[in-house]
């Protein structure tokens, strides 16, 4: 396990570095919050159709209403009614907690032809620059790469820089849940990439699939690449607050509570995605078994207790990771609090080896994603700990039970 000098005057030095930052960021953004009077997205429009819309002379439901709600709603429709629904409020139905997982896919299959569209059209629009002609060429182009039929998108709203959620492997039969939690620089342009795909979402989500099947195959998992959140746009003053992790974290909850059937939920988290993960802690329900952060920043939190979770947590950074470098501390609402990996902080700490700096957790033939498959499988025992003690498996037992809503 990686030392950390602790010394008061390191702690100085490390309070004096996050200050001149601080002030670097005010001097240079200011503390000005932007406020535009822009019209209704597309999804808030799709909300506010179904808000007054209707059904065989009937009110629909508030799409606001609990999870559970919304599902014996659509339970009670004819295979026709709910297919009416998905093509009439596509965005409302593609997004809403509660529907079925596979007529949300529909939903969103129809949402993004529609938003592909509309991006054709922008990229032959004289009154944009060449920029942003290019710019939507190459949303038109995912968008028309997410409608595949193998793809599973569960979440999807092209407002803005947009969001959207994927899934891999069959949810409403998976025994076991992943879901990876991403960080910085995360939109739709970014949730798959070429080169350096396991940085994102997708890369990561589809590598952990692939290693969670290898670590037992018996054992019926889905893995979702959850973008659902608008994430801070680098290095700046929204990387460095809890502001976007604060709304991340309420969408987070509510899509985890809304997840089909009462099988153990296992969080990802990378980077700021850790700030994400550590901010919903307390409100997840108890079928999240496991929050697990790789080059974690902080968590908003002083020790791994005062997360207020029953899941067990997880930490790890791989040795060239320049997170470590961040001041861990919080002031003024600037930083994330405590390292994570630290022994103070009380998280079970994994081995990264092989990981090769910030975005290489998700890399196959890693110790960092074999240690991932093992937490998403309920394997234990099997993790491979940071230290050569294996204190990190201490209390475990091989796998744990079904959870409990």
């Amino acid at each position: 396990m990686t030392s950390f000098d602790t010394s008061p005057s390191l702690s100085v030095w490390r309070a004096l570095l996050a200050l001149a930052v601080v002030f670097v960021m005010l001097a240079t953004t200011g503390w000005t919050a932007l406020r535009s009077g822009r019209s209704q997205s597309p999804l808030q429009a799709s909300l506010s159709a179904w808000e007054h819309g209707s059904l065989d002379g009937h009110r629909l439901p508030d799409p606001d209403a609990a999870p559970a709600r919304l599902a014996r709603f659509f339970a009670s429709l004819t295979d026709r009614q709910r297919a009416h629904l998905a093509h009439r409020y596509p965005l409302a139905v593609g997004n809403m907690n509660g529907a079925p997982v596979r007529l949300r896919y529909r939903a969103n299959r129809i949402a993004l032809d529609q938003a592909r569209k509309v991006e054709l059209k922008r990229m032959h629009d004289n009154r944009l620059s060449l920029t942003g002609q290019q710019e939507a060429g190459r949303r038109m182009h995912r968008f028309a790469s997410l409608m595949r039929a193998d793809r599973h998108i569960l979440a999807f709203d092209p407002a803005g820089s947009g969001r959207i959620a994927e899934v891999f492997g069959n949810l409403t039969k998976a025994r076991r849940v992943s879901v990876v939690v991403p960080g910085v620089d995360t939109d739709l342009l970014t949730f798959q990439r070429t080169h350096r795909r396991y940085s994102a979402p997708v890369g990561m989500a589809k590598s952990l699939y692939a290693a969670e099947r290898a670590a037992s195959p018996s054992t019926r998992t889905a893995v979702i690449a959850w973008a659902d959140y608008t994430a801070p746009s680098g290095i700046g003053m929204d990387a460095a607050t809890a502001m976007r992790a604060e709304d991340g974290a309420v969408r987070l909850n509510e899509m985890v509570r809304a997840l089909p059937g009462r099988s153990p939920v296992s969080l990802f988290c990378h980077s700021y995605g850790s700030v994400v993960c550590g901010v919903a802690a307390h409100t997840l329900p108890r079928r999240v078994a496991d929050i697990a952060v790789a080059g974690s920043p902080g968590m908003r939190a002083a020790t791994a207790s005062h997360l207020r979770t029953s899941a067990q947590v997880w930490a790890m950074r791989d040795a060239d990771d320049w997170i470590q470098d961040v001041p861990y501390m919080e002031f003024g609402g600037l930083g994330h609090g405590a390292d994570p990996v630290s022994t103070a902080f009380g998280a079970r700490v994994l081995s990264a080896r092989g990981a090769e700096g910030h975005a290489g957790y998700f890399e196959p033939g890693t110790q960092s994603l074999a240690n991932f498959a093992e937490i998403g499988v309920g394997a234990y025992r099997a993790v491979d700990c940071a230290d050569d003690a294996g204190t990190c498996r201490a209390g475990l037992s091989g796998t744990t039970a079904v959870g409990r809503a």
